[in-house]
């Protein structure tokens, strides 16, 4: 047995001990809700009271037919529907994507706890929701792998874990598919100011994303995975490097979606 593999188990362990530690408590000691402060009613894993939960506002009909960009009555419509102008226009690679819900004040602070704590039972409460949106969406739910956006490596190793990944191995055991969370890399890394225009987004994923060598997506329909869907450049760059190693389908599951990004060409 390698040297590491004993250093890994016991770093394995100590996570899970310390995931049952806190579920144990959770239980026993309702904490208030991490999103609005109000005591949580009953004991939970997920750190998010009932009625905060119920607050996201879910994208709803009527929504661009491709991206899933909300859209208002009386819209442009295709033959699938309403389309967007950057649908129209044909920007993005990915085949379809879909979002859960708008990413206001209460889902922004529900993700920051993911992505900044990975709290693992939230994380399957919004895998979960993920499953049942590609369930409604056949050209999803028929993927043959799920694969989660990934981090810069700096990013990963700053964190420890990549919040995709959890949400993305949710949705794979829900739709009983397989996952390939070395699938793609990112090569460049994010640029530091917290804040990017739109074009600073679209420059800041173009060419960022690689397959992994030695991956191969022949004819494969891949649905990916991530938090948020902002300006859609990332989806879109993941989307180039899985069809140009093969893919022949992507599509595209996020749980919280920017809804007044602006809808133009991108620069």
């Amino acid at each position: 047995m390698s040297k590491r593999w004993p250093g890994r188990l016991a770093r394995a362990a100590r996570v899970m001990l310390r995931e049952a530690a806190g579920g144990l408590v959770a239980l026993c000691f309702p904490d208030d809700c991490r999103v609005c402060g109000r005591a949580l009613e009953e004991p939970s894993r997920v750190p998010i009271c009932s009625v905060c939960l119920s607050s996201f506002r879910l994208i709803a009909a009527p929504f661009c037919g491709t991206c899933g960009r909300q859209m208002v009555a009386g819209a442009h419509l295709g033959a699938a529907g309403p389309v967007c102008a950057l649908c129209r226009r044909g920007v993005y690679s990915f085949q379809l994507a879909r979002s859960y819900a708008a990413y206001d004040d209460a889902l922004l602070r529900a993700i920051s706890l993911l992505k900044h704590e990975a709290i693992r039972p939230l994380a399957a409460w919004m895998g979960q929701r993920l499953a049942e949106l590609a369930r409604g969406e056949p050209a999803v739910a028929d993927a043959d792998v799920v694969v989660p956006v990934p981090l810069h490596p700096e990013r990963q190793r700053e964190r420890g874990f990549n919040q995709a990944e959890l949400l993305a191995r949710v949705v794979a055991s829900r739709l009983s598919l397989p996952i390939e969370v070395r699938a793609l890399e990112r090569r460049k890394p994010r640029p530091a100011k917290l804040k990017l225009s739109r074009h600073e987004r679209w420059e800041a994923a173009r060419g960022a994303y690689v397959a992994v060598t030695g991956r191969q997506f022949d004819n494969r329909r891949v649905l990916l995975v991530d938090d948020v869907f902002t300006t859609g450049a990332t989806l879109d760059a993941c989307a180039r490097a899985l069809q140009a190693a093969g893919a022949e389908h992507v599509t595209a599951l996020t749980v919280a979606r920017v809804v007044d990004v602006w809808a133009g060409t991108p620069p």
